[in-house]
């Protein structure tokens, strides 16, 4: 629980907010129950991959056959990125910014901002989009949608073994035919173009911030491990913009910039605690 007078102030803040900016990280999606390093869930989802001593989805290097890797990446956005159901953590964070004009910008490519409530032009994902695959050269900055390639894959999927049966089942891009990804930040062969004109939108709005009424800016779970993408800006962002305040919003790293003395509140809380704090 947070001291009376943190909860006061970000209170106090949230009220006289003519503009709010959330910056989010993989900690806002852990705390609405999609946390990568949830071994329990891993297992369950994946039993295969858990029977070979794996015990989370962080599996990017891991030394898989493509059939495997295939099969995880299926299962897994399957999960995280198509579920259907409303999650209450994210429904009741679009409730905290009602009316007021916002923005998003987030490092999950989960795309449950846009998935409770939030408009999708209003979210930017500079680090992709689990409902996107791409060419891995890429031959083209052309994307697709992965549901039509994931329902192929999970056709031939063998949840005993963890492999995919069918070879021709495996994503490849429709115009060289070379091997497919999902469309996220892992490297230089990342197309980012389905997601600049968020940001361009983002850009300009930030622009007419310091004249068009006082901007709160608030981050939540964002850590380091990738302080570069959301962390750092979102301090960036406070210490340009005359009269912006920052509510860092993490139960680990919520520790504030000196720099910006009074103009940011550190909140030593999880998501959900902190949205309890402010009576959602």
């Amino acid at each position: 629980m947070a001291t009376a007078p943190v909860r006061d102030t970000l209170r106090s803040w949230l009220d006289g907010a003519d503009r709010v900016l959330i910056g989010a990280g993989a900690g806002l999606s852990a705390a609405a129950g999609y946390d990568y390093g949830d071994a329990e869930r891993f297992r369950e989802l994946l039993p295969a991959l858990h029977r070979l001593g794996l015990r989370s989805r962080y599996l990017l290097g891991a030394p898989l056959p493509k059939d495997m890797m295939w099969g995880y990446w299926a299962v897994h956005i399957d999960d995280i990125r198509y579920g259907t159901e409303p999650n209450p953590l994210y429904r009741r964070l679009r409730e905290l910014v009602g009316g007021r004009d916002h923005q998003v910008m987030t490092s999950n490519v989960d795309a449950l901002f846009a998935r409770n409530g939030f408009e999708a032009d209003r979210v930017f994902t500079p680090q992709g989009d689990y409902g996107r695959l791409q060419c891995t050269v890429p031959c083209t900055r052309d994307t697709w949608s992965s549901r039509p390639f994931l329902d192929t894959v999970l056709a031939a999927y063998d949840r005993d073994t963890g492999r995919v049966n069918d070879p021709r089942a495996l994503p490849r891009c429709p115009r060289c035919g070379g091997e497919a990804f999902p469309n996220i930040r892992v490297g230089p062969e990342f197309v980012d173009d389905a997601y600049l004109p968020a940001g361009r939108r983002l850009r300009h709005w930030l622009d007419d911030a310091s004249t068009a009424g006082s901007l709160l800016v608030v981050e939540i779970g964002a850590g380091f491990n990738t302080p570069g993408v959301i962390r750092r800006p979102m301090e960036d962002v406070v210490r340009r913009t005359p009269g912006a305040r920052l509510v860092r919003i993490n139960p680990d790293h919520a520790d504030v910039p000196a720099d910006l003395g009074t103009r940011a509140l550190s909140v030593p809380l999880g998501a959900e605690a902190a949205l309890g704090e402010l009576g959602l």
